[in-house]
């Protein structure tokens, strides 16, 4: 049987949302901002995605009433970190510099990230192909990070959103010349919209886009750390993983 899933319908902080749950729910962190296909609110609100899958399914296996909370990505980890989440469950990668602030569970997936350009741009994922070019990508993330480390030299211009969505439509009209984001979320936005394509996956960095993704928690609560990787390592193993996630693609996204 599932773990409800409330959303939040009110805004952090406000006394409203703190009374939706009950004293023993836990305030998942999720950006306010939509990301397809992994977090997005329909018509009505409600939190829907493969993001919203794995955490009922963890939720579920672990136990826990776990209570959607939708936060601006660029404040979500000070929400953490100031008590006003519990955990993240956000596609936020595993990194070195964000383990001096928070913790993470195991990482429950890992996927290249990857350039998407117009379609026949003659665009390649590297600083040859990238020189001249105005860049787009979502503001504090990995892939901000490894644009300015790697192609900033480079670039004629490197354009910041506060949605990766936003950073889609300006490549779409034509207003940059290529996107950087992971590979599942640029795969969901190139099979919607006939205009453009992914050229291929940029060279790793692991310092700066991290070990995979995980569940970010507050350092010290490894009581719930260890609640989440068990739950992890259990679904990956009765195939619950599997089930929803075929829904959402037609490969594996565990990675290595």
């Amino acid at each position: 049987m599932k773990t409800k899933i409330i959303t939040a319908i009110a805004a952090l902080g406000l006394t409203f949302a703190a009374s939706a749950a009950s004293a023993e729910a836990l305030r998942v962190g999720v950006a306010a901002e939509p990301y397809p296909p992994f977090t997005e609110p329909d018509a009505s609100g409600n939190w829907a995605g493969w993001e919203i899958e794995f955490m009922n399914a963890v939720c579920a296996e672990a136990k826990l009433d776990c209570v959607v909370t939708p936060v601006a990505w660029d404040g979500i980890i000070p929400a953490l970190m100031s008590n006003k989440i519990d955990a993240i469950v956000g596609s936020m990668s595993i990194t070195e510099e964000r383990m001096k602030s928070i913790a993470f569970s195991d990482k429950y997936y890992n996927t290249p990230a990857v350039i998407a350009t117009s379609k026949g741009s003659g665009i390649t994922p590297d600083a040859a192909g990238l020189k001249g070019k105005i860049l787009g990508v979502q503001v504090s993330t990995i892939h901000q990070d490894y644009m300015t480390t790697h192609f900033g030299d480079v670039a004629a211009e490197i354009k910041e959103y506060q949605t990766q969505d936003e950073a889609n439509q300006d490549l779409a009209a034509g207003r940059v010349d290529a996107v950087m984001a992971d590979s599942l979320a640029l795969d969901a936005f190139v099979k919607s919209d006939d205009c453009c394509e992914i050229v291929g996956a940029v060279e790793d960095d692991p310092a700066i886009l991290g070990a995979g993704v995980g569940i970010g928690l507050r350092q010290g609560d490894d009581e719930l750390r260890e609640k989440f990787n068990t739950a992890i390592a259990a679904i990956l193993d009765n195939g619950t993983y599997a089930e929803f996630s075929k829904a959402y693609f037609d490969f594996d996204i565990y990675g290595k």
